[in-house]
């Protein structure tokens, strides 16, 4: 499975749990962390980590590493690393907060509409 399916199946597994506005930058050219991150929210902490589960379990059955997670117990903001691809999964407020996507606002949006169901 190359990096973009990967991709494909991590905003598919984020999707299937309602996850909120889910955005993913091709940050290949800007980042040695990564070559995508994505980004989404939920407004609370159960289904936040329910999205962080949808998105860890379609990755074992796909046999990609995941290379470490943090934050799951708080579930406030989830970070699931894939090596490639690296997952923010936040609460509301927190992705206000911390509004990665100022951060990263150099980075190409991945067209991701066709993955996602409105």
């Amino acid at each position: 499975m190359d990096n973009k399916q990967s991709l494909e199946l991590v905003v598919k597994a984020a999707d299937s749990k309602r996850a909120e506005g889910i955005i993913a930058l091709d940050v290949h050219e800007i980042s040695t962390l990564a070559d995508y991150f994505v980004i989404t929210s939920a407004d609370s902490n159960r289904q936040v980590a329910a999205i962080a589960d949808a998105i860890i379990e379609k990755a074992k059955e796909n046999d990609v590493e995941i290379r470490r997670i943090e934050g799951y117990r708080a579930a406030e903001w989830i970070l699931i690393d894939l090596g490639d691809i690296v997952i923010n999964v936040f609460q509301t407020d927190q992705r206000k907060f911390y509004n990665l996507e100022k951060l990263w606002s150099e980075a190409k949006n991945v067209e991701i509409a066709d993955w996602i169901t409105e």
